[in-house]
């Protein structure tokens, strides 16, 4: 999962949206730096997959829904009184849609916003204490697709670029009280959620095409960056975004 060991013994991890893909990889790899690990989302079997392997006094399954604000604090109290601390949040939980701007409905946009807007802020705004108490540190999952623009994605686009800009912000607001907050910001990364990309020969290309690595991500790709800015390593490093793109954002865009 990495190839460099981390000092997190004894430190707590919450990891949103962890039962799958990414968030899972990214609580797997806690786990083996030995972090205490817990995983919320709202599909219990997924969470329960993640820790079954685990001694139950270092990982716990929250099932919850992180766009309601009631279960993001519910999540966070639940995590504290199970560890007794908080020390990582990795802020990984999201919604995804595509289409024609024209094609949309207002339904679209505000689950997605709920979901990856809201959801941060009901996150920070339950975490942030928590982190504040231990010198600790928040990490979002963002996207290149917060940084520009992609065709059909921008109501996506929108709360990726909303969730880099709070990072930056609240960097600011927290850093005199021994807060950091970053963010990752993969491409296209293969999950559950975009396989069947694979299946799809013409639009594998074309997606590679834009990658200078020549691949898609893995969530294993993304997982020890996290692992970084989360980590002392990473101490003086706030309201940064990292990369994890195979090169995608270093292009213009345009095809080789």
């Amino acid at each position: 999962m990495t190839t460099n060991d981390y000092a997190f013994e004894g430190k707590t991890v919450l990891v949103t949206g962890g039962g799958s893909g990414i968030g899972r990889a990214i609580a797997e790899a806690f786990l083996a730096n030995g972090a205490n690990v817990a995983v919320s989302g709202r599909r219990r079997e997924k969470l329960d997959e993640v820790v079954a392997d685990y001694p139950p006094a270092r990982v716990l399954a929250v099932e919850a829904d992180v766009s309601q604000d009631d279960s993001a604090a519910e999540m966070i109290s639940r995590v504290v009184g199970h560890f007794g601390s908080l020390d990582v949040i990795v802020n990984n939980a999201a919604a995804y849609t595509k289409g024609p701007f024209d094609q949309y409905d207002l339904d679209e946009w505000r689950t997605i916003r709920q979901t990856n807007i809201d959801g941060f802020i009901h996150v920070a705004r339950h975490g942030l204490p928590e982190l504040e108490r231990r010198g600790g540190n928040l990490v979002a999952v963002g996207s290149v697709s917060g940084i520009r623009g992609d065709w059909e994605q921008s109501l996506y686009n929108a709360t990726k670029a909303a969730v880099l800009n709070l990072v930056q912000s609240l960097a600011l607001d927290y850093g005199p009280r021994g807060v950091r907050l970053n963010a990752v910001a993969p491409a296209l990364t293969i999950t559950d959620l975009t396989s069947a990309i694979e299946d799809d020969q013409d639009a594998l290309d074309a997606a590679v095409n834009r990658i200078a690595l020549g691949r898609p991500g893995r969530p294993d790709d993304i997982a020890p960056a996290v692992l970084f800015l989360a980590s002392d390593d990473a101490a003086y490093i706030t309201g940064a975004f990292l990369a994890v793109d195979g090169g995608t954002s270093a292009s213009t865009g345009q095809a080789h």
